[in-house]
């Protein structure tokens, strides 16, 4: 199996760590782990008496029973930890396909939701987000897309990179479709606690379907990309079993101060997650501001959960704009060519507390005499 190159990756290999001005991170702003022991007292203590000796497969059972927690239907022993989100999307894809099968992805999309199953030899058909419906994909398109061969539709909700978060009845209908066909439906989940309105959180595919797959992170949600934990959720023991199976050939288990440093921070979820939505609040509120006075360069649908929005230029090339910018002020944004989805538009991050003064760098970039957007 070689997937293609990732592309978003490779090109933060190159950038993120030394580019000035982060403006297009989809993590929220993190923490040190002082900050994060400080939720408890006497957490350095239990962090200092932590076993460096091998975990439990699935995760250490005081995690799993805290990420229980925050699902309505799941039992501890449903849900499986990984290293990131990433070892679990290749793992679901590895274990539950097979050459000759035909997934639906919701796109754009990350990458490894589509590459690792082309990979292996599985066909992919694109579920497109309409940019005129405010990123919202065509309910009925699915009807046209699925085949017998059709094991599994993926779906990331709330979005990445657009920001869309499906309405309940949507919602409710993709679910439904699945079951009607028998797919599994792999929900991407990383930004679900992120709803700029809580009254806006979807339940867990996992808690309303027999055959969904939910995938967790810390690394957004919780600000917590350091941590490398993330986890999949589902009541079907069929694919509990042959996800456990093919873990065994990637990290068989977990690190064991990230598993203890991931026990608080699940306990302190709901800390976490205001924290983090007062930082979005307030840097949307700034974007708003932004987007009315550069209303003739960018197209904007203002997010309803989540960390990254989608803008598109009016005019010129995302990449050659993304690349001047980068040349000349520092900031890295990230285009559109990067996530298979034309060169017209780039994801901005808005989860950073520094967001307003990167902000600001742009504003006074775009307002110089010598720039443009145009090709």
């Amino acid at each position: 199996m070689q997937p293609n190159p990732f592309k978003l990756e490779r090109y933060f290999a190159r950038h993120e760590f030394t580019a000035r001005h982060l403006l297009c991170s989809s993590d929220p702003e993190s923490m040190s782990i002082g900050d994060l022991l400080a939720h408890e007292p006497n957490a350095l203590d239990g962090l200092r008496e932590t076993w460096l000796g091998y975990t439990e497969y699935p995760g250490a059972p005081a995690l799993r029973r805290g990420l229980a927690t925050l699902y309505e239907n799941i039992r501890d022993d449903e849900i499986i930890v990984h290293t990131g989100a990433q070892e679990a999307i290749y793992s679901f894809m590895n274990a539950m396909l097979a050459p000759g099968d035909h997934v639906i992805v919701h796109m754009p999309g990350y990458q490894s939701h589509y590459s690792v199953a082309e990979a292996l030899g599985v066909s992919v058909s694109p579920w497109k987000a309409r940019e005129e419906a405010g990123w919202a994909p065509d309910p009925d398109e699915l009807k046209t897309l699925v085949t017998p061969a059709t094991r599994a539709l993926v779906i990331c909700a709330p979005h990445n990179p657009t920001g869309y978060l499906p309405s309940r009845d949507a919602f409710d209908a993709i679910v439904a479709f699945a079951r009607r066909h028998g797919l599994w439906l792999f929900s991407d989940e990383v930004y679900r606690g992120l709803e700029h309105d809580p009254a806006d959180r979807l339940p867990a595919a996992c808690d309303v379907y027999e055959r969904a797959i939910s995938l967790g992170a810390l690394s957004k949600t919780h600000g917590l990309a350091g941590l490398r934990l993330g986890w999949i959720a589902t009541k079907n023991a069929h694919v509990l079993e042959r996800m456990s199976t093919f873990k065994d050939y990637l990290t068989i288990s977990n690190s064991a101060p990230s598993e203890y440093l991931s026990t608080i921070a699940v306990r302190h979820t709901d800390a976490l997650i205001e924290r983090n939505v007062s930082i979005v609040r307030a840097n949307l509120r700034l974007l708003d501001d932004f987007f009315a006075r550069h209303a003739d360069r960018f197209a904007w649908h203002r997010p309803r959960a989540g960390t990254i929005g989608f803008v598109r230029l009016k005019r010129g090339h995302a990449e050659q704009f993304c690349a001047e910018l980068l040349e000349r002020t520092g900031v890295l944004l990230l285009p559109s060519t990067l996530i298979d989805h034309g060169d017209a538009h780039f994801r901005l991050g808005f989860g950073r507390r520094n967001m307003p003064d990167v902000l600001a760098i742009l504003d006074a970039y775009l307002d110089a005499p010598a720039t443009s957007t145009a090709s």
